[in-house]
């Protein structure tokens, strides 16, 4: 397993924000982290970062316990955070310069701007791109930090409704050809079903993972998601009953349940 979290518990000004949570991640697999908003899902990632401790509970990557920060994480909040001085080159290679290989980290980002949409846009600053473009070089910028798993905390809440659906479409084909591990945090119910290979759904804070959400199929477009109105309900119900009750912990939806909604099996009308 890429990556294992056992017993996750976290406060804030004495109260209970995480409840022993508890999940864990395949290599190359994409999991999103979906619930109430105040749940929680955002501290989940910066608990993986390590820029926050943890109260109990531990993290494992490949097996091996993880303490404080590590490179085995990639973290990419909502806002893209390029700096406005820098080319877009300098910022996508800003680990390289941290870390002592800037010439070699440039020659592999160009080689990676076609790729990300951005050719020809090396020299450019930030504020002569779109916010598509941009949100594409803050994720150039994670995926060249090299780490395992990267963490995505709402990549695309700030864009337009549909600069965000365009985004989704690129991140779901860049996603087959890089083969990296992912979580994402999203509040947006078709973000999770387009994108994942599996939703871990979280109740109310003091939040739990209340129930697993597998999603089988491998062929999605837009119209494969049009058709999940049934999946669609199904996860309404339960973030909203995780919003308004207790439920058990780590309870694990039955995907044989309606295997059409967003299973291989088939497509509904």
């Amino acid at each position: 397993m890429k990556l294992k979290v056992e017993g996750l518990t976290f406060s804030y000004e004495n109260r209970n924000v995480l409840d022993s949570i508890g999940f864990s991640v395949k290599e190359g697999e994409f999991v999103s982290l979906l619930g109430p908003s105040g749940s929680g899902k955002s501290t989940i990632l910066k608990l993986l970062t390590g820029v926050l401790p943890a109260d109990q509970g531990r993290i494992l990557v490949d097996d091996k316990p993880i303490r404080g920060l590590s490179q085995h994480f990639a973290y990419m909040p909502q806002n893209d955070l390029l700096f406005p001085w820098k080319t877009i080159l300098d910022n996508v290679c800003l680990y390289g310069q941290i870390h002592g290989s800037l010439e070699a980290m440039r020659q592999e980002a160009k080689g990676n701007f076609p790729e990300f949409g951005l050719a020809g846009y090396e020299d450019s600053y930030p504020s002569q791109l779109s916010g598509g473009m941009r949100q594409r070089a803050a994720f150039l910028r994670t995926a060249l930090c090299k780490a395992d798993i990267l963490l995505l905390d709402e990549p695309f809440g700030a864009l337009d409704v549909i600069t965000r659906g365009e985004m989704q479409d690129w991140l779901l084909g860049i996603h087959r050809k890089m083969n990296r591990t992912v979580v994402l945090v999203t509040h947006d119910m078709d973000e999770a079903i387009y994108l994942s290979d599996r939703i871990l759904i979280l109740n109310q804070s003091p939040a739990r993972i209340t129930d697993e959400i597998v999603v089988k199929e491998r062929k999605r477009d837009r119209q494969w998601l049009y058709e999940q109105g049934e999946l669609r309900g199904n996860i309404y119900e339960r973030i909203m009953a995780g919003a308004g009750e207790e439920r058990d912990n780590g309870r694990t939806v039955d995907t044989n349940r309606c295997p059409r909604a967003y299973g291989d099996e088939g497509r509904t009308g």
